[in-house]
């Protein structure tokens, strides 16, 4: 099929071959008009192709612009999502795009080099190549007419000649035939002048004559050397441009395609590169990857123990009783809604006395004492006054501290330690934090025994270098490493701490489980689902305790459960005191006239400075009652 193709293919070149100077021996303005506007259609093809190459720049510029736009910020929030297998596929997803955009550039770059560059070298050549051909063909278009009008010049002369030589004779003749003349004039008018003018006349003509067969065998011999040898020459030439403009068309287009073709295989990549993407995306996967960002390991809450009220009612209501039961309640309560305080209700507790400070007396005598101002004071109801004087310098400070810390917390300060996250996330930290700290160490310990080998070999080649050179660099790796193992250790302690107190927890679950199973019907007495959760501070409890099961013997164990202890401030001073003060408000502390004390926290503005006695008596004081000696020294009593 092939073969008989290319034959029939053969066979209509053959019958198409022809021959400009022959076929279009007299069609020379045509031929001017055609070439002409090959050059032009050459040159509009050019400008498509270079306007499709300016389309890929463009489209490849705003390809990698969409793909910048959604790559992966360094340092932001985004890379938290990127553990999802979406995320990941998408930002497979936009590095082959990227790659897709590279191979658009790579068409417009061969584009510009391979056919626009050449195209307009060689438009160039062509008009000149056009030029001189033209001037060839008119340049022998000119001799032949001027050929032709020698020719016709001799060809007017000789006719004129003729006539005149005939009219002459005529003449003579006409003379000669008259029987009226007489002989006498006959010999006087036709003289020897009327016949030399005969004769010359015809002597003219016969020059003209031959003049004229000059110039005819002239032009005849350039006419046909003009269309058979010169013109066809010419027009063969331009033939051949033409054919080779035509030609270098074909080319273009084929390398126009060739072009794209070329880089379809690594397109074809890109795209199966996206398909891949597609394809890794795990919808299980996520969802267990949901499950490790969130889960808290805490245990749901169990059921809600049933509050009996008519057993007050059946016993005498008295003061202390009626204290009691409503602390219980009030414990319960709180303990159900400290994850529920809003933020407004905790900057309230943290505050300092809400009335300004009382001016310092005129007297810095005890007498001055009785009538110098007092500390701010409100009416109080007996029930609310007992619950004060309980609410001691010890436990309401701790519960300040403990409010402080959970604000801070929420607001963003961590701990080392991730003590403030739930068990599962401070396991899942832990364990990343001492993945790094354990490549650091891998880390320096090549860096150390490569440097080792560099002392060795400077040991035994001196000429290399000097083997004291390094000590220095080996010094500073050794303290690294010491730190770094110090850091890993301590990670290793808190991760195994985590891991026994979620092991603990598992296991107490499963026993809680089975009990509660095993006491279906019964309504249970003690609740031990709801110990493990966010504590006022904002940190999460882990303590399986089950002190809530017991019977308060003071409100004082009531209000540490509601409470987390910790560490107590670190002194920033002391001070002493200038005036006596009673601190009968909420939150301050009595003092005596030049008593020293400990500054725990400066004025914030309000007229109070926070001060302690000793380690279970905090308050504030008014700062004008006191003078203070900062000093970052000084020591808790």
């Amino acid at each position: 099929m092939h073969s008989n193709r290319g034959l029939s293919r053969r066979s209509c070149l053959e019958t198409m071959s022809c021959s400009w100077g022959t076929e279009l021996w007299d069609q020379f303005d045509n031929l001017e008009k055609h070439t002409q506007w090959g050059i032009e259609f050459l040159e509009r093809y050019t400008k498509f192709v270079k306007e499709r190459s300016e389309i890929e720049l463009s489209y490849a510029k705003q390809i990698r612009n969409l793909s910048k736009k959604y790559q992966l910020k360094k340092n932001s929030k985004e890379e938290e999502e990127y553990k999802y297998t979406t995320c990941r596929a998408f930002l497979m997803t936009l590095n082959e795009l990227n790659d897709y955009a590279g191979q658009h550039e790579v068409i417009a770059e061969n584009l510009s080099s391979q056919i626009i560059a050449e195209l307009s070298r060689y438009t160039q050549e062509l008009k000149a190549e056009r030029k001189s051909h033209f001037h060839d063909g008119r340049r022998a278009q000119q001799h032949i007419e001027n050929s032709w009008k020698q020719l016709e010049s001799s060809k007017r002369r000789f006719e004129r000649d003729c006539k005149e030589a005939d009219r002459a004779q005529h003449y003579f003749d006409k003379m000669d035939a008259d029987i009226n003349v007489t002989k006498a004039d006959v010999e006087k008018r036709c003289s020897l002048k009327a016949k030399q003018q005969a004769q010359m006349r015809h002597q003219i003509a016969e020059d003209s004559k031959n003049e004229y067969l000059t110039y005819l065998q002239k032009f005849n011999k350039d006419q046909h050397e003009h269309y058979y040898t010169l013109i066809p020459h010419i027009f063969q030439r331009i033939q051949e441009m033409e054919e080779r403009r035509v030609g270098r068309v074909r080319e273009s287009m084929r390398v126009y395609t060739e072009v794209e073709r070329k880089v379809l295989p690594i397109v074809s990549k890109c795209l199966d590169g996206m398909t891949k993407a597609a394809e890794s995306v795990e919808p299980k996967m996520d969802s267990k990857q949901v499950v490790e960002s969130y889960k808290s390991g805490f245990e749901p809450p169990g059921d809600v123990d049933f509050e009996d009220y008519s057993v007050s009612m059946k016993r005498a209501v008295s003061e202390s009783s009626f204290l009691n039961a409503r602390g219980e309640s009030r414990r319960r309560s709180r303990s159900k809604l400290w994850p529920l305080l809003k933020r407004n209700k905790l900057m309230s507790l943290l505050a300092s006395p809400r009335q300004p400070p009382p001016p310092p007396p005129t007297s810095p005598s005890p007498d001055g004492l009785q009538n110098g101002p007092q500390s701010p004071q409100q009416p109080k109801e007996p029930l609310s006054q007992r619950l004060n004087d309980f609410m001691g310098t010890k436990h309401k400070m701790h519960c300040l501290r403990s409010l402080k810390r959970g604000l801070s917390l929420k607001l963003g300060t961590g701990q080392e330690d991730y003590s403030h996250l739930p068990p599962e996330q401070r396991r899942k930290k832990l364990q990343a934090k001492l993945n790094d700290v354990n490549k650091d160490i891998q880390k320096e310990m090549d860096q150390r025994d490569a440097l080792t080998k560099m002392k060795d070999v400077y040991i035994k080649n001196p000429h290399l270098g000097d083997p004291d050179s390094i000590d220095p660099r080996l010094e500073e790796i050794t303290q690294s490493l010491e730190k770094l193992q110090f850091e890993a250790h301590k990670y290793e302690g808190w991760l195994t701490e985590v891991e026994r107190k979620l092991l603990e927890k598992g296991s107490e679950s499963q026993r809680r489980q089975s009990s509660h199973f095993d006491s279906q019907g019964n309504t249970p007495l003690t609740n031990n689902y709801g110990q493990n959760r966010e504590s006022p501070d904002g940190s999460y409890t882990e303590d399986p305790s089950t002190e809530n099961t017991m019977q308060f013997k003071s409100r004082s164990t009531e209000f540490d459960d509601e409470f987390d202890e910790e560490e107590p401030l670190p002194t920033i001073g002391t001070c002493k005191a200038l005036y006596p003060f009673e601190g009968q408000n909420e939150g301050t502390i009595s003092m005596a006239e030049g008593e020293m004390l400990y500054v725990i926290e400066e004025d914030k503005g309000d007229g109070w400075t926070r001060v302690r006695r000793n380690e279970d008596e905090e308050g504030y004081v008014p700062t004008s009652y006191i003078k203070l000696f900062l000093d970052t020294n000084a020591k808790d009593p």
